[in-house]
Formats: structure tokens, sequence, C-alpha cells
């Protein structure tokens, strides 16, 4: 095949961008990120970082629930849960229903549940906030996100930050480099096409530009992962018969990623127990813009990340590369306190992080917000977001926080120990 009519096949199939290939953005394969598995520059003892987007501003109130607050129910008198239906924590906090594996996994201390996360002067803007969040500065976005930086200053290779995203996060752009984003959404193909005409695709071609070459390599993966989303929805489909009403969807226009976040787990599972070199991986969900009925929606939405994110914890607890791994959860913001005349909540301020894995002391960090003491209607923040990222740098990724975050110096006590 022609390389001019290997391209077209390559942005009508929807891999690329027809306009990201010609600026020569980058496009990378899974095979790509396990090669560096044969690498001997990783540092045995060094952790790796999972960061877990919920694209839409997850309720924190309905999450980790103050089910003994009487200005909680007062605030919610539909939405709220009572002390028999929460898995508490303590007598004054519990979690949501479908958070069963993350009551576990706080029961044996490998969740850190840091309360009253945000950032001065909120955004209430899905996007402005999530940029905020993704550069880590919330007086004016620039164009850097914090891992990038991170990057930066790490010689650069865009395979020590992976995205399994649709596209690369802004969190993942550097000043002089990029992360990689590996393609893990399900296989669309032009009218015509099978899957068995895509093997010519995958090997090179003479004479062509080395991007376009990656790009088409992308499609063996393509291949592999649409296969595992399919085994991943048949197990559900056998699992629970619910009706296509009840669907919860995977992205939505405020981000998250196209393929199943346990998909999505997978292929990062997969690159840890390999030793690739990979030091930081971003992976989503989204639809959690819950303005209406929420209660259900939401449920189903934490369900999914609770099965997803519990599953993938335990693997990693099986191996040594796998104990090193340190989760993040976080969302964009919380919503409001008072619930809305639809039986939802809209855009808010303060959350909650979660912090897992079995370098993690688990319990609660952090100042719970008040119910009563808001700030026009909103959670006041207790705890910085860059108290967070700082010590996710310095803990983790053992980098100085300070030159990447602006001189931020303020770090979490407790959650994440030195080893």
């Amino acid at each position: 095949m022609d390389t001019l009519t290997r391209r077209k096949f390559l942005i009508a199939s929807g891999v690329v961008a027809g306009g990201a290939l010609a600026a020569g953005a980058t496009a990378y394969s899974l095979a790509d990120i396990l090669a560096t598995a044969d690498r001997d520059d990783r540092d045995p003892d060094a952790r790796t970082l999972v960061l877990i987007t919920l694209y839409g501003g997850n309720d924190g109130l309905n999450t980790v629930i103050p089910y003994a607050d009487a200005a909680y129910h007062d605030a919610r008198p539909e939405l709220a849960y009572d002390a028999g239906q929460v898995l508490r924590l303590d007598d004054a906090l519990g979690l949501n229903p479908a958070l069963t594996g993350m009551h576990r996994l706080f029961g044996e201390k490998r969740l850190a549940i840091v309360r009253g996360v945000g950032y001065p002067k909120a955004d209430r803007s899905h996007f402005r906030s999530m940029d905020i969040w993704q550069t880590a500065q919330p007086d004016r976005p620039g164009a850097t996100g914090w891992l990038g930086r991170w990057l930066d200053t790490v010689g650069g290779d865009p395979r020590l930050a992976v995205s399994f995203e649709p596209v690369l996060p802004p969190l993942l752009a550097g000043r002089t480099t990029a992360g990689a984003a590996v393609p893990a959404g399900r296989l669309s193909l032009p009218g015509g096409v099978g899957t068995q005409s895509l093997a010519g695709f995958g090997a090179p071609q003479a004479g062509e530009p080395a991007l376009q070459a990656r790009a088409a390599a992308c499609f063996a993966d393509l291949i592999e992962i649409d296969k595992m989303v399919t085994a991943v929805n048949d197990v559900a489909d056998e699992a629970a018969e619910t009706d296509s009403d009840d669907a919860v969807p995977q992205a939505t226009g405020t981000g998250g990623g196209r393929a199943p976040l346990d998909v999505q787990l997978d292929m990062v599972a997969r690159c840890v127990e390999a030793g690739v070199a990979t030091r930081a991986f971003s992976v989503s969900l989204g639809g959690f813009d819950t303005h209406a009925d929420e209660k259900q929606l939401q449920e189903q939405l934490l369900g999914i990340v609770d099965k997803a994110v519990g599953v993938f914890v335990d693997r990693m607890a099986k191996s040594a590369a796998g104990r090193k791994v340190v989760v993040a959860v976080y969302s964009e913001f919380g919503r409001r306190a008072r619930a809305n005349a639809s039986d939802g909540t809209d855009h808010g301020t303060a959350s909650n992080v979660f912090l897992l894995g079995a370098g993690v002391r688990g319990g609660l960090y952090g100042e719970q917000p008040s119910l009563t003491d808001l700030d026009n209607g909103d959670l006041k923040f207790t705890t910085d977001f860059r108290d967070v990222y700082a010590t996710l740098l310095d803990r983790v990724l053992e980098a100085e926080p300070e030159g990447l975050l602006d001189g931020w110096s303020g770090r979490l006590t407790g959650p994440l120990s030195a080893d």
C-alpha cells in the first residue's frame, strides 16, 4: 500500500487526526512502552505514580459522607445517606455504599483519604478548574502540566509519563517535551475494512515519516485492546442484567477515557509487572457532572471506580514492582453543599483525594470542611491541592517540588512514607 493511501487510512480510522500527523504529533504503541523494560537505568526501588482523573466534578459529600452531621441532612434531604446506609469509617464519616472495595482497603490501612482538598478562589468551570488542577497554577493556569514539568527534569523521554486516555492530558505537557499517548479505545475502522486487513499497516513502509509509522504500529495494540474491552463487556453483561437506559457513560463533554477504566488500569498493570521505565501513568473516567437525579448515577460511577481500582490495587500487591505503586484519585471540584431542585448538585469547590497502595499509610487526613461555615454556599477548602502534588513529587517521584510548583513548600503530613 502506498504511503499516501496509508496516511489517509490512518486519518479515516481515527487513530490520529490528520492535523496531528501533519504537525508531527507523537503517537506511541503499547509495544513502545513495554520495550523500555529492557533498559537498565531504572532504580529498582523507584516508585510509580498512577493518577486517576474523575472528570465532571465528583460529589465529595456523597463520596465521603458526614452522615452524623445534621447540616448535611438539612442541605440535601433527598440525596443524603443515613447512618444505616453508609460504609462507616468512624463515628462521623462513612463511604458511599458503592465503595465496598475502598472500604475494605481503608480497613486494611491501604487507603488514605485527604479531605477538603481545593485551591484559593475556586473556579466552577469544568475546563478552567481542570486546567488549574493539571497545571498546578491556581492564579493563572500556564501551558505546562505539573507532571510535564517533572518530565522535563528527568531527561524528557515521553515514555516516562504515559496516558491511556483519548488525548494527552495537559498535565503531561512540559516546556520541552510531553508524555506518551497510547491508544486505549475501541477499534473504529472505515467501512469495508476488517481487522484481518490491518496486519500490513503495522509493518514499516519505505520512505515513511517515523511518526506516521509509529501511529500505524498502534493498530496492533488497538486489535488487542478491542479484544480486552469486548471481554470486559461480556463479563459485565453476564454479571448484571440491566436496561440500556441504566448504562453509565465512559466519557462526557467534560472528559474521560473512552476505554473502560478497568481496561486502562489493566494496561498500567501489564506495564508495571513488565518492569517498564514509566514512572507516571494517567487514566480517567468521565460522567460525574451530576446536576440531576444524582444518587443512582453517582453510585453506578463510584461502583465502576471501586471495582477497577480495587482489582488493580490487589493485583499490584502481588509483585515487588506493584508494591511500589501509589494511586491518586481526584476530580476537578466537588459539588455545592445544598442539593438543587432536580435531585442533583451543582458545581462546587473542595472535595476528597484518595491515595492507595502498599506504601500508603491508610486513614483520614486533613480537616473535614464545615457545613455551617460556608463560602457563599460552598465548602471552604482545608488542604491545598499543591500539598498533595508536592508530596507525590517528593515521596513517589523523588523530585524537588518547589522548582516544579512555583516555589510551593507545603506537604501532607502522614499518608506517604519516605520509602
